[in-house]
């Protein structure tokens, strides 16, 4: 990987809203230091892609491009990434690999090359960091320390050859990226498989916090990263641990309103809990008369095992939150949700490792048995700027589903969960589940930049820009998950 220079700034933007769940407290700081080596719970190993089919001679204008069967350290999730971010991979890249323990080969699997569209807007200081990277989708593979990849150019057939004269090459730079979640930690407080997990309300309530006008987590977020350690160093330096320390601390105070610090889940409330917990710092009861549904569980950073020390130190906010966009990751449906935690520590070292964005880029994440987890840092309640739609990423929220949902059907947990997670979230913000509203594009495929543009309240990402996110299945349940969170509203 690439290393790059550190810088930190701060910036100020005030929340729309005093509800006192979304506190403002928005700061922006300069490109985190990333690592692979072992010291650091997870590693990324990223493998140069070379000529295939006898095109060596070709170099990076190859038509095909991979890897043969190759030992390596073990790993679980596979992703291919490219030099520039603003170029689109037009081709089908394809994996096989050998399990640990039975040393047995998969049979080929196609990753999804159509990640593009999950970025951060144009013209902001993530894009413009120097350090993103265009990249594939990330495919869950499970533990494995055995791989083999191709990358064939459109245009191109089987043996590599090009079928026609002026083909586009594959983009410059192509490496294999194989993540290594590293240890589960071992309070993540996932319950087991059953699809009635995370479905259950109650829980106490949490105390009340600090008030919107108090300070927050923002002292945190001005410092900057260390330079990041040579690849195989045995442990730690003593500042990058420091800094590692004073991130956990700062993503776990940006909850502190909600739960105690270092928590590993925020409990679910009851409606009238939630209503509680908001007269109590609102100190209004009109202020809180709006339609809120109740707080579900969500597990936090600390609770997946999130490594703060790779994102940047600090948050980035937007005004409010008005729109909530539906995702999958396109990472496969093959695995249990005791390995959830492993699925989205593996994304978040997909996203900052190897696509260089500042932290994971959804806002939350669901699983297939309805476990919600908090994804960007920043603070759950608040309207934390996420990297989720490319050109609609302010002011919205991203919730993404683990799993492929083009022809596999989501399951009703994790539509559940969407419109659990919607009727509180959007609910601190005045917005009403099954309605519109209007967001100003930031430039994409879809809508020129400036433009603005209506919207369901509640979007699939395709809503916004043209991909096939987040899957034919799990768009066409949107519809039901609109009708459940305006019914945990009370509307």
């Amino acid at each position: 990987m690439h290393g790059f220079l550190v810088s930190s700034a701060g910036v100020t933007c005030a929340a729309a809203l005093a509800l006192p769940l979304a506190l403002p407290t928005p700061a922006r700081a300069g490109p985190a230091a990333v690592t692979s080596e072992p010291a650091v719970p997870g590693s990324t190993q990223s493998l140069p892609l070379v000529p295939l089919a006898g095109h060596r001679a070709l170099g990076s204008a190859a038509p095909e491009q991979g890897l043969t069967r190759s030992d390596v350290r073990p790993f679980s999730l596979v992703g291919v990434v490219w030099d520039d971010p603003g170029r689109e991979l037009h081709g089908r890249v394809q994996v096989r690999t050998r399990a640990v323990g039975t040393g047995r080969w998969s049979g080929w699997q196609d990753v999804d090359t159509h990640n593009h569209e999950h970025a951060a807007d144009p013209d902001t200081p993530e894009a413009a960091s120097g350090r993103v990277r265009g990249s594939t989708a990330p495919l869950w593979v499970g533990n494995s320390n055995g791989v083999e990849v191709r990358v064939l150019a459109d245009g191109a057939d089987g043996a590599g050859r090009a079928t026609a004269p002026g083909d586009s090459p594959l983009p410059r730079g192509l490496h294999l990226e194989l993540v290594d979640p590293g240890a589960d930690p071992s309070d993540a407080g996932v319950p087991d498989d059953s699809p009635e997990a995370g479905a259950a309300e109650g829980g106490a309530p949490a105390g009340p916090g600090p008030r919107a006008d108090e300070p927050g987590d923002g002292a945190l977020s001005s410092a900057s990263i260390g330079a990041r350690l040579p690849a195989g160093a045995a442990a730690l330096s003593t500042a990058s641990a420091a800094v590692a320390s004073a991130a956990s601390a700062a993503a776990s105070a940006a909850n502190a309103a909600l739960a105690p610090l270092g928590a590993t889940e925020i409990p679910a409330l009851s409606e009238r809990e939630t209503a509680r917990e908001v007269f109590a710092v609102s100190g209004s009861e009109q202020q809180a008369k709006p339609y809120i549904g109740p707080r579900p569980r969500i597990i936090t950073r600390k609770g997946w095992g999130a490594n703060e020390s790779l994102r940047e130190r600090g948050f980035v906010y937007t005004k409010k939150v008005k729109a909530a966009f539906v995702h999958h990751t396109g990472s496969g449906n093959k695995y249990a949700c005791s390995q959830a935690p492993s699925l989205i520590r593996s994304i978040y070292r997909y996203h900052v490792v190897s696509s260089g964005w500042r932290d994971i880029g959804y806002n939350f994440v669901v699983d297939k048995c309805g476990n919600i987890y908090e994804g960007r840092a920043g603070g759950v309640a608040k309207p934390v700027m996420g990297a989720h739609t490319l050109g609609f990423n302010d002011d919205s929220m991203g919730i993404a589903v683990l799993g492929s949902f083009g022809k596999s059907k989501p399951s009703g947990a994790a539509v559940t969960a969407i419109a659990r997670l919607t009727a509180w979230k959007l609910g601190l913000f005045g917005a009403n589940p099954r309605g519109t509203t209007y967001l100003k594009s930031g430039g994409g495929n879809l809508y020129r930049k400036g433009k603005n543009v209506r919207l369901n309240v509640i979007s699939g990402h395709r809503d916004g820009y043209a991909t096939e996110c987040p899957g034919k299945s799990l768009y066409g349940k949107l519809g039901s998950a609109r009708k459940e969170a305006a019914r945990y509203q009370g509307r």
